[in-house]
């Protein structure tokens, strides 16, 4: 099952490079710019076919993939003439340079749309696990003694199975932020609608069966004042509606986009840790860098995992791919070649010349030949080979394993 879990990893991650190399395919056409190859893979050829001026096909190496646009810089054959990519607006240069990162942006959101609208995710639900039967006197559940006060919720008949529908006539919508309402009101009387389930009815109702009034009981924990009525409640796989699975999908993108910000902030510090534990043997850092292999490994645990229901499996799986997609978004968004992002820096450096020159009433100066700059794309070229190097005898000799 570890097996299948890394395939669908593979081949996900080989559907991500397509969608990433088509986005700068179909805004370079769609610039008139001549695109003479799309290839998934480097190396030897295994197969192509021409389509057009371009030959689409694939290559030995799954590793990655390439959309070859004629004249990136004016260095290079002049075949494309009027077509080539240096002699475009710098408004479409960073179009087709950004396409690519924007279609990853598109994929995450779009499979985190998916997990949240027909997958589900495992949340707290309002349904009741089980009714506490006393008021625990210290932190923690503690025992409970013929002192104890007896929990609000078993005081008023609450029972495990029971799904609070409502508080004040104000229906739950998300548990895990409704159950605030108790934690706020310690000595304030509450309505509880309930659903109960009963022998006849195995599934729980959404309909009101009955309303119960409960005062949540007083706790005081690190010096602030808790409610408490005495509930530990069901986790389940929950899928959300339309409008909410929209809310959801925006604010876990805008989540995955801060955190893999932080992360490339933050990777310099992190290859002397990874060193250690590649060379040191040192135990790996679950938080700490992962490459290609270890990523793919950890989807293999993810779906081959017996702790989890198929749905969660399915959950996890598609949440590694949206936020690696995300993060290689953003990765490829760095203002250094040979990134993307390196090529849209010298798009925008290229119009700040031009205006400069406008200002001073000089014609548009040649466009920055790219290949001037090859000496500092070796050098970062050579750093990225390395990292990935050391990320993947890492990932082999000393891999990162989740507790599932």
């Amino acid at each position: 099952m570890q097996l299948v879990g890394i395939l669908a990893f593979v081949v996900a991650l080989l559907l991500s490079v397509m969608i990433h190399e088509f986005g700068h395919f179909i805004t370079a056409r769609r610039f008139g710019m001549k695109v003479s190859e799309f290839f998934l893979g480097f190396g030897k050829k295994i197969w192509s076919t021409q389509r057009g001026e371009t030959e689409f096909g694939i290559k030995m190496i799954p590793a990655g993939g390439y959309c070859r646009i004629e004249g990136m810089s004016p260095g290079d054959d002049d075949s494309a003439g009027p077509r080539a990519f240096y002699r475009a607006s710098g408004s479409r240069k960073l179009i087709v340079l950004g396409a690519g990162s924007f279609l990853h942006f598109v994929l995450g959101f779009f499979l985190l749309l998916i997990l949240f609208l027909a997958i589900g995710t495992t949340q707290l639900t309002s349904t009741i696990h089980e009714v506490s039967a006393c008021v625990p006197p210290h932190l923690g559940t503690g025992a409970c003694t013929a002192t104890s006060q007896i929990s609000p919720a078993k005081a008023a008949g609450l029972r495990a199975g029971d799904r609070i529908i409502s508080i004040n006539g104000v229906r739950i919508k998300d548990w895990s932020r409704d159950v605030e309402i108790i934690r706020k009101s310690a000595g304030k009387p509450l309505l509880f609608g309930i659903a109960r389930r009963s022998a006849s009815n195995a599934e729980t109702s959404s309909s009101l069966d009955l309303e119960i009034s409960i005062t949540p009981a007083s706790r005081t924990i690190n010096g602030k004042t808790y409610g408490f009525i005495g509930i530990m409640n069901d986790f389940a796989q929950v899928r959300s509606g339309p409008i909410s699975a929209l809310e959801k999908s925006f604010s876990t993108t805008e989540s995955f986009i801060g955190a893999s910000i932080k992360s490339l902030i933050s990777l310099p510090g992190k290859i002397p840790a990874l060193w250690s534990q590649t060379v040191g043997g040192q135990k790996r850092d679950p938080e700490g860098l992962v490459g290609v292999v270890g990523v793919a490994r950890v989807s293999g645990q993810a779906v081959a995992s017996h702790a989890l229901t198929v749905s969660e499996r399915i959950a996890t799986f598609i949440m590694i791919i949206a936020s690696l997609n995300i993060f290689v978004g953003i990765f490829n968004l760095l203002p250094i070649l040979p990134l993307d992002g390196g090529h849209m820096a010298v798009a925008i450096a290229d119009e700040i010349r031009a205006f400069y020159a406008r200002l001073r009433g000089r014609g548009r100066p040649a466009a920055i030949d790219v290949a001037v700059l090859t000496p500092m794309t070796m050098v970062v070229f050579v750093l990225l080979a390395g990292l990935t190097l050391l990320l993947l005898v890492a990932d082999i000799v000393n891999p990162v394993t989740l507790n599932l």
